[in-house]
């Protein structure tokens, strides 16, 4: 386990996560270790930080341990503000209290209070950023550490102690366009980010060959999910050098992709299922993540039409792929923690910082850590009987990592005051709806098992949009963006999200406006995915949600954490009746509403077409 170092946001800024910590850094072990002088390249302007001038800024951690509560109430700074009236929240149950609406008063006024132009000049810094970094803000690299130096920049002049987590990551990018040409019978180019696109971690390679089906189901089968690859006898058949075409379905794409390479694929193409069940329809192109290195082939998913056409005998391919794997690459989480509030009750609220390779990542996900962040600069001036904690993910693009790791650190007793954990991850797409996560699992969607106290903290946001007017609906639940590993462990946890790649439904943009059959984000993980891609009004009133539920939660007497559960509690995310692979906290980020493909990337089930480096199948 890498060093937890606290640090200031001057030392912060100074991390280059392009390439490796030095492999001679000492953990940390009650107190800091030597930092460099260096400039601040992400921030409001150059600063030079040294270790003298760091001193005072630096609070010890022992390696492994969670970032500290930090400071009392002679911490507090003259002036602060406790709302006049504030009474006290209740909660603590799925069951919302019984004298009305959760939400107070004063909650929504302090939702009101977040502006669109301080949110928009978030996202305008983020997009400069990622213009001034090859057009991207991915994990580990010189984008994404600028990207961490502005947020931290901005919440050390808000008053808050931070904390820099660094933990290793396996680098993925793709260096080069990949090609998909079909040469027989009939010529055919097929188009990246359309037709296709590379799976995370693929493999490089360049090859001519047969493409050969593996235990297809076509035309699909209602109620029928394809094994396609998941068996060894799948293969007993198999041509040593043929191209495998592989139908998505129950097992994992990495299982997959595995067992065509032992076989002797040269490459693997994994296509959509083409099931229609209702509104669930397995038709477009999907992206995911074969979820390790060590397969050395090309491995690309393609949507149903694609693969329709080159399971027909006779065909034959040219498959390009070429990308780069550093499996001891570095990056980092930023937690800020308000100076005030019990330490022992700890509300935490975050969003993933980082982009794909693919483009800057203005909605997915500068929006969601445009929220968070203008939420705690907002905050600076309350002073909440329980703590706040804000985090800002690393790689959640690659997997999860930072989250996972951030969960995987804590100790015991540290993992017992989180009492919940509100996650928003793209909340302003451009053909949105309003999606809430499904904590009382009303919805008809197979997912992950909600900690108790999920349900309150869901409708606490519904109440949130109904007293500003607006509608919305259940997103699903499934531990596929940086809940996951916190509901894994029985954290009880909530969000927001309005949708990645699926398309509108006829319902829904009758409910919500927009347009039927386009996707919620046409942009998703691509290169248009800029300031231009933005919803102002989705970015307002989510904003505006993520400000009054932290606002609530901060002056709660009762929290919506689950006190008989054990704060040890085991890693691995409970799923219900699901065929996944029960890898904890998959990646992604849920379908907007039940029995609706197109949200993000994960995969517990099979029915949800997205990509954040880990979509199982």
């Amino acid at each position: 386990m890498t060093a937890i170092t606290a640090v200031s946001v001057l030392s912060l800024a100074a991390v280059s996560a392009a390439t490796p910590a030095p492999a001679d850094a000492a953990p940390v072990a009650g107190g800091p270790g030597p930092v460099a002088s260096a400039a601040v390249t992400g921030g409001s302007g150059p600063v030079v930080a040294d270790a003298a001038s760091l001193a005072g800024d630096v609070a010890p951690v022992t390696k492994g341990s969670a970032p500290l509560a930090g400071g009392d109430d002679s911490e507090r700074a003259a002036g602060s503000v406790t709302p006049a009236g504030a009474a006290p929240v209740s909660g603590g149950g799925d069951s919302a209290p019984p004298t009305g609406s959760p939400l107070p008063p004063e909650a929504k006024a302090f939702g009101a209070s977040i502006k669109l132009a301080a949110l928009r000049g978030h996202l305008e810094r983020l997009q400069s950023i990622a213009d001034a970094n090859g057009g991207n803000r991915a994990a580990a690299t010189p984008g994404y550490a600028a990207s961490l130096a502005y947020v931290a920049d901005r919440l050390r002049e808000a008053g808050y102690r931070l904390t820099s987590q660094e933990f290793k990551i396996s680098f993925f990018r793709e260096v080069a366009t990949p090609v998909l040409k079909r040469t027989r019978p009939l010529a055919k180019k097929y188009v990246p980010g359309t037709d296709f696109r590379t799976m995370t971690y693929s493999g490089s390679g360049e090859v001519t060959a047969p493409v050969q089906a593996v235990d297809l189901v076509l035309p699909p089968k209602k109620g029928h999910e394809s094994t396609s690859g998941c068996e060894a006898s799948d293969f007993s058949r198999f041509v040593r050098g043929n191209i495998a075409l592989i139908q998505r379905g129950t097992c994992s794409f990495q299982a997959k992709a595995e067992r065509a390479e032992a076989a002797g694929a040269s490459g693997v193409i994994i296509f959509n299922d083409g099931r229609a069940e209702g509104a669930d329809t397995h038709k477009g192109l999907f992206g995911g993540s074969i979820n390790t290195s060590t397969v050395r082939i090309p491995v690309v998913s393609a949507d149903f039409a694609t693969g329709e056409q080159l399971a027909a005998r006779g065909t034959t391919v040219a498959l390009v792929v070429q990308t780069e794997i550093a499996p001891d690459r570095r990056t980092r989480n930023l937690i800020a923690e308000s100076t005030w509030g019990d330490p022992d009750r700890v509300v935490m609220l975050g969003a993933h910082l980082d982009s794909v390779m693919m483009g800057p990542g203005i909605n997915d996900n500068g929006s969601g850590t445009a929220g968070v962040l203008e939420t705690a600069l907002a905050a600076k001036s309350l002073r909440t009987k329980n703590r706040l904690r804000f985090a800002f993910w690393g790689a959640e693009e690659l997997g999860l990592l930072g989250s996972k790791y951030y969960v995987s650190a804590l100790p015991p007793a540290e993992r017992a005051k989180v009492k919940l954990y509100l996650n928003f991850d793209m909340i302003a797409s451009p053909n949105h709806v309003f999606g809430i996560y499904d904590g009382n699992s009303s919805g008809n969607v197979i997912s992950a098992t909600p900690p108790p106290g999920s349900g309150q903290i869901e409708k606490l946001l519904q109440a949130y949009f109904e007293a500003v007017g607006e509608p919305y609906q259940d997103a699903d639940f499934s531990g596929r963006s940086d809940y996951g590993p916190f509901i894994g462990i029985g954290i009880p946890a909530g969000g927001l999200f309005t949708g990645a790649e699926g398309l509108k439904s006829t319902e829904e943009a009758k409910k919500f406006g927009g347009t039927a059959g386009v996707a919620y984000d046409k942009c998703y993980h691509q290169a248009c995915d800029t300031i231009a891609n933005i919803n102002d009004k989705a970015l307002l009133v989510n904003s505006g949600a993520i400000a009054a539920a932290a606002f609530t939660y901060g002056y709660a007497d009762d929290l919506p954490h689950a006190p008989n559960n054990p704060p040890n509690a085991g890693d691995s995310l409970g799923s219900r009746g699901s065929k996944g692979s029960g890898v904890p906290g998959v990646p992604g980020k849920g379908a907007v509403v039940p029995g609706r493909p197109g949200a993000g990337a994960g995969g517990l089930e099979s029915g949800h077409d997205h990509d954040h480096g880990g979509l199982l199948r």
